[in-house]
């Protein structure tokens, strides 16, 4: 998968290991960088590309992933889910097709990023399920209210 990935500056070291992990599990990455100390720009740029689909996924990550995750929900066509746990890291994605992760890396340490990395880019949304008819309204939602 092509993968879009950024960060702020208390992230860097991290967005570092998980694009290496990335590339080690075989997908490409396109860094957005972690420079910006308002990270409200990375997440939008990162966001906006995802939901354009110049990306298959994209991964952002903060200090908390909290403020990443909040930034890149305002774009349409994004849905970011913060991630610190296995059983919400897969989650994410099959009921509720989550196209973006969010990491904190003053939450998670370097093992345990990688561990969610790899069980987020393994999970797939399959459509039809019991999750669907949510999964459309949030997408129906987000979609009839973009400027």
């Amino acid at each position: 998968m092509n993968i879009a990935i950024g960060g702020d500056p208390n992230a860097a070291g991290l967005k570092m290991v998980v694009i290496d992990h990335l590339e080690q599990l075989g997908h490409t990455c396109l860094d957005y960088g972690s420079d910006d100390v308002i990270y409200a720009n990375v997440a939008i740029a990162v966001a906006e590309a995802v939901a354009a689909r110049k990306h298959d996924r994209g991964i952002l990550i903060c200090g908390t992933g909290i403020g990443m995750c909040i930034a890149a929900n305002k774009v349409p066509g994004a849905y970011a889910a913060l991630c610190q746990d296995p059983y919400s890291t897969e989650r994410s994605i099959k009921s509720n097709n989550a196209n973006i992760m969010t990491l904190g890396a003053f939450v998670v340490g370097h093992e345990l990023a990688k561990s969610l990395v790899t069980t987020w880019m393994d999970a797939e949304y399959i459509p039809g399920g019991s999750s669907e008819p949510k999964v459309q309204r949030i997408i129906e939602y987000s979609l009839s209210h973009a400027k």
